[in-house]
Order: structure tokens, then C-alpha cells, then sequence
């Protein structure tokens, strides 16, 4: 079985609205759950890929600061 997540995901969020779209990141997060972690994935890599040089160096910051503790 081939499935594409990113596409999934895509399909899931359309037409979400920005109150929505947190709603399920928060809860995914305090759910604590594996199998939300690739479309938190997808987000982040959607974030990546629309953001700027600036904003991908403070991504990476806060990254090494957690993984430096």
C-alpha cells in the first residue's frame, strides 16, 4: 500500500482556518502521540519551504538550543 502523507495531510487541512489549524497542532502535541508526528512533519517542512533565510536561522536556533540540553 503506497500512501502520500503529504498529500493526505493537504487534503485533511484544506479550507482550515487558522483557528483550527492550532487547535489540531496544540492537541497533537499534549496528545503525545506517534502517529501525529508526520503531519507535524509536513507542517514543518510546509514552513521551511515558505519561509525566508531569517526565519529558517531562528528555526534552526531554537533546534540546537533543545538538542544542546
Amino acid at each position: 500500500m503506497n500512501i502520500d502523507i503529504r498529500k493526505s495531510i493537504h487534503n485533511n487541512f484544506t479550507n482550515t482556518n487558522e483557528q483550527e489549524l492550532r487547535d489540531s497542532i496544540e492537541s497533537s502535541i499534549m496528545e503525545n502521540d506517534e502517529i501525529t508526528l508526520p503531519g507535524l512533519g509536513v507542517f514543518f517542512e510546509i514552513v521551511w519551504k515558505k519561509s525566508n533565510q531569517t526565519v529558517k536561522d531562528e528555526l534552526l536556533h531554537y533546534l540546537v538550543q533543545e538538542f544542546s540540553k
